[in-house]
Formats: structure tokens, C-alpha cells, sequence
């Protein structure tokens, strides 16, 4: 019995970590094509709209 809870803890912090990779994966992904969309316009940063005062901003990483 507590091979299988040892087991069922491994498989826990895999899927966990697992998870948390493919997050971070994606966040450094969506700034690389950030980063190429800019530099392909020309343009030296990326405007976001404030949705409280509804001013754009430089985006913030």
C-alpha cells in the first residue's frame, strides 16, 4: 500500500509540473510572437488598452 501512495504522489507532482510548464510555455511563446509582430512593423512596443480610463499603455511583461 504505500507504493501506491508513493506512486499516486510522483504522478501528482508530474501532472503538476507538467501543467506549470506548458503555462510558462505558452506565456514565452505569446512574447516571442509579441517580439517578432514588433519588429517586423518597426514598431518599439506594444499598446494595451486600460480598461479602467481607457488610455493605451505600453503592455507590460
Amino acid at each position: 500500500m504505500p507504493q501506491l501512495i508513493f506512486f499516486v504522489v510522483i504522478a501528482a507532482v508530474g501532472y503538476i509540473g507538467y501543467r506549470a510548464f506548458i503555462k510558462e510555455a505558452e506565456r514565452v511563446s505569446a512574447r516571442v510572437r509579441r517580439a517578432e509582430k514588433e519588429s517586423s512593423v518597426g514598431s518599439t512596443g506594444t499598446l494595451v488598452k486600460d480598461p479602467e480610463t481607457g488610455e493605451y499603455r505600453l503592455a507590460k511583461d
